[in-house]
């Protein structure tokens, strides 16, 4: 993994959280395992964005019995699959801003 040199913040952190589960439902340890491919940071920072996201109404958490302890899963509700599509479309859009910046293109 490559260490990113800008700031993460929670927005960011959120539509990565969301972009994992709107393909698979998922635990929160193998959740940090995937942000962690991308981004450094450690499961003490993402459990309370999931806490965030699941208070919004956007995920919906159930436990499971393994190997003797709980795990919880995580999976997306309606509104966060929208959330996820505004993150998405507004991750392109911020994107295509900063990338005409830093070419040198004008902004219209």
């Amino acid at each position: 993994m490559n260490e990113l040199l800008f700031q993460i913040n929670s927005s960011i952190l959120e539509a990565c959280v969301l972009s994992i589960l709107n393909r698979e439902e998922t635990y929160g340890y193998k959740l940090t395992q995937e942000i962690m491919k991308v981004i450094n940071i450690s499961e003490s920072t993402l459990y309370p964005v999931l806490r965030r996201l699941q208070q919004n109404g956007m995920l919906s958490v159930r436990d499971e019995p393994y190997m003797g302890r709980n795990r919880r899963y995580y999976s997306l509700k309606e509104e966060g699959k929208r959330q996820f599509q505004l993150y998405k479309e507004e991750w392109g859009n911020y994107k295509k801003t900063i990338d005409s910046m830093l070419e040198g293109v004008e902004m219209k």
